[in-house]
């Protein structure tokens, strides 16, 4: 099945957290490759810079650091777009934030998001990861790492992330309470998808993240439950932060007939639509969702609903629907932007709105029971 979309190809990097995510931080959609145009401005926009460089370097009560200075500088212009998902990344910030794509990197094994409250929250941990075996839990939040606070969070998923063998101390609160753990960082194979049959021969797929094989993995569980005749399928999407975009796509691909998947608009109001082909598969499905589901799984969410091919069960969604591009500058260091915004078939917003499920249902067993209710009514 292929999916038919516009020449640009949409890939995310991660994280997580926001996401994201996956490893250490929260999946974000992002598209690396657009070009941006680099046009020089009025030099007077430094005027001030280079009047307060003079002060600091004249003044500081010791020699400043100048890469420091100027990574400060870059840093500043993103802050000042007041976006959380706009960000510089030094050189190792970056090559960090570049591999964690994949779903192998050397780290923890924790996957956080920053919640509506600015807290670095745990999502989930790898299963057998440092950071399970530790104790750390979904829920937990993030406070330091080497006993140092974040406020972004591509830094303190790098600051977690390292060579496998070496140790990092995590400082999280539970309860109002502090913990701090020190673990030893290990080789992190994430596995993102997940299956089983139910009783009633009910399908079930669960689905922690999109990365590169996410859509293939997704496929091959899906054809086996087709092939043992399922009487449906349950693809639980619950604190999925999100991840690549376009696999997010294909498996919406796999579950849409021929239509609109999703279209994003950048500020002229230029608008790229990503579609679906005829081919999709016949069996009934509900798609779970929470708070904790966000970007891609928004979009696959969101599709779903406007199509009315399925049905969410769950409570409202996150609410990311903005897009990034990544880039890396001459010297290795990098950075994210939020370029466009992205919305349902029916052209709802989906950025700090979130999806609303057809049935708003609470509780993990609860949200469950009720999908395979729907499942054996036939919806």
């Amino acid at each position: 099945m292929k999916i038919k979309k516009t020449s640009a190809t949409i890939i995310a990097l991660l994280i997580f957290a926001l996401g994201a995510a996956t490893g250490l931080g929260i999946s974000n959609a992002i598209m690396p490759g657009s070009s941006i145009s680099s046009v020089s401005g009025d030099q007077g926009r430094y005027d001030k810079v280079n009047e307060l460089w003079d002060i600091i370097e004249k003044n500081y009560y010791i020699e400043p650091n100048e890469e420091d200075m100027k990574d400060g500088l870059a840093r500043g212009l993103f802050i000042g777009l007041g976006d959380k998902y706009s960000a510089y990344m030094t050189k190792d910030e970056y090559e960090s934030y570049e591999t964690s794509v994949t779903g192998e990197f050397d780290g923890i094994g924790v996957t956080f998001q920053m919640n509506k409250d600015g807290e670095f929250e745990v999502i989930s941990t790898v299963k057998n990861s440092p950071a399970e075996k530790a104790g750390v839990k979904k829920g937990d939040i993030i406070t330091k790492v080497d006993g140092k606070e974040y406020d972004d969070a591509d830094k303190i998923g790098a600051a977690m992330r390292g060579k496998s063998g070496t140790t990092v101390k995590v400082t999280y609160e539970r309860d109002g309470k502090e913990n701090t753990v020190t673990l030893t960082r290990a080789h992190i194979v994430t596995e993102t998808v997940t299956s089983k049959m139910l009783d009633d021969n009910i399908g079930y797929i669960k689905i922690s993240a999109f990365e590169e094989k996410t859509d293939a993995d997704f496929e091959s569980a899906l054809s086996e439950m087709e092939s043992k005749a399922a009487r449906g399928v349950i693809i639980d999407l619950r604190d999925n932060g999100g991840g690549l975009v376009k696999s997010g796509v294909n498996i919406a691909d796999k579950l849409l007939g021929k239509c609109v998947v999703t279209y994003m608009e950048d500020r002229k109001g230029d608008k790229e639509y990503y579609r679906s082909d005829s081919n999709c598969t016949q069996l009934p499905y509900v798609i779970l969702v929470n708070g904790n589901t966000a970007s891609a799984s928004e979009i696959l969410s969101a599709a779903v609903k406007d199509k009315g091919r399925g049905k969410i069960v769950g409570t409202q969604t996150y609410g990311k629907g903005v897009v990034q591009v990544s880039g890396k500058l001459s010297d290795g260091s990098g950075y994210r932007l939020t370029i466009m915004q992205y919305f349902s078939p029916n052209g709802k917003a989906i950025h700090e709105k979130g999806v609303k499920p057809d049935y708003v249902v609470k509780g993990k067993d609860a949200q469950l029971k009720k999908a395979e209710e729907l499942i054996k009514k036939g919806f």
